[in-house]
């Protein structure tokens, strides 16, 4: 789970907007114009950020028009990495076993609770198990990505996020599962720990202290109040530590050789402050262009602003060892590289399936990425503390290294859908 900062989710009242857009039919349009109408909601709808009745904000609008078929010349409305068919590797068994997950989370007691609060009208937990069984289905009977949206298309309805603005603008970015070498003690080298979550934080009294109160601001002073002995793994970099509290998780290489990974327990109640915009806000960075790989390049050159910058994020993520078991999002099921996103849980339906569409990153055999515009389907399994509103999704790339570069460089706007059966008992 990625940056997931609240201790106990609490579900807020939400609304959908079912609507009724016309298909295009034969209109000439320009590839231009025909993306734009395929993929927008129309501005003429209007959408009100609240229900008038109700007050309810309105985050998904549900509509009879697929973005099936592609325009002409553009292949962005097709998966076409389920079977191959683009220069990825081919990932069906890694889709199914995605949507295999959420349907084990959907038979929990957990999931029946959820459902029972949620309030987008014509999205239940029967509805969302129905889907997924018959989307499993289709990726049997399918064989291509094209005769795949066919059927979707035919046997669907796709519920749009409204986005940031309305129209259907969604941001994008991406996280990954890193992979660090740790030490189970302190040493020399192997100074920064991260910690396992407090037996009695429950009993903490709020607002709960910042991060700078718990680990001081060289991130040593743990052991000297409430994080004493509580200490999972030690670190040489200071940076790794915090890296793994805003992706959620790790796989760790021990010294001995052998190899564990870590999760997310839980976290104090602050909310995620980024430190990239604190260096934005201070001038050290520009004010554009500013990924993650920018910032990792400024600390290596500069290490000790380390101590300046991350003592300004009050959150704080405590671990639990995982024993090698798949990054784990917020409905408790492994993460799937590519299959897996996360979005705000008190908006969006948790296990669903979805589809998403945004100029992604690949990387290529020189080394370099290589953007393109691609759609793909999804399982909504993760939530994020940055990850705020029907415009945001964070989109889950795997584990190690070339994960890590892609999400770094992972900033896109584009799509949501959320896709459910016609016909099916409310």
């Amino acid at each position: 789970m990625k940056k997931s900062l609240l201790i106990i989710p609490i579900a807020l009242p939400v609304a959908a907007l079912l609507i009724t857009v016309s298909p295009l039919g034969r209109l000439l349009l320009s590839p231009v114009e025909c993306q734009l109408k395929r993929w927008q909601l129309p501005a003429s709808l209007k959408i009100p950020k609240a229900d008038t009745q109700t007050k309810k904000p309105i985050v998904l609008a549900s509509t009879e028009k697929p973005p099936f078929p592609c325009c002409e010349g553009d292949t962005s409305c097709l998966d076409r990495q389920i079977w191959g068919e683009s220069e990825q590797q081919e990932d069906r068994k890694i889709l199914l076993s995605s949507i295999d997950n959420s349907l084990r989370y959907l038979q929990t007691d957990s999931a029946k609770k959820t459902y029972e609060k949620y309030q987008v009208p014509g999205i239940t937990r029967e509805r969302v198990i129905g889907s997924l069984q018959r989307f499993r289905q289709l990726l049997f009977e399918s064989k291509s990505a094209a005769e795949l949206n066919q059927a979707v298309a035919q046997e669907f309805v796709f519920y749009q996020s409204v986005g940031n603005d309305n129209q259907g603008e969604v941001l994008f970015t991406a996280y990954f599962e890193p992979l660090y070498i740790a030490s189970r003690e302190p040493t020399a080298e192997y100074r920064y720990p991260i910690y396992s979550l407090p037996p009695d934080m429950k009993d903490w009294e709020r607002p709960h202290p910042t991060r700078l109160d718990l680990e001081g601001a060289d991130a040593l002073q743990g052991s000297k109040g409430k994080l004493k002995g509580l200490e999972l793994f030690w670190f040489k970099s200071r940076l790794e530590p915090y890296m793994m509290q805003i992706q959620g998780s790790a796989k760790l290489r021990l010294l001995d050789g052998t190899q564990t990974s870590v999760g997310f327990a839980g976290n104090v109640a602050h909310n995620y402050q980024s430190i990239g915009k604190a260096l934005i806000d201070d001038g050290e960075l520009p004010s554009s262009g500013v990924t993650m790989p920018t910032i990792l390049e400024y600390f290596e050159k500069d290490p000790k602003k380390l101590d300046v910058y991350i003592p300004r994020d009050p959150s704080f993520v405590f671990f639990q060892e995982n024993k090698g078991a798949p990054a784990q999002g917020s409905i408790q099921v492994g993460l799937s590289a590519e299959r897996s996103i996360a979005t705000d849980k008190s908006l969006m339906p948790p296990g669903a399936l979805a589809l998403i569409r945004g100029h992604f990153p690949f990387a290529q055999d020189n080394d370099q990425m290589k953007h393109r515009t691609v759609s793909r389907y999804v399982l909504d399994q993760d939530a994020g503390g940055a990850i705020k509103g029907a415009g945001r999704v964070d989109y889950f790339l795997g584990t190690g290294k070339i994960a890590g570069d892609r999400a770094g460089v992972t900033v896109t706007n584009g799509q949501l859908y959320y896709l459910l059966l016609k016909n099916q008992p409310l």
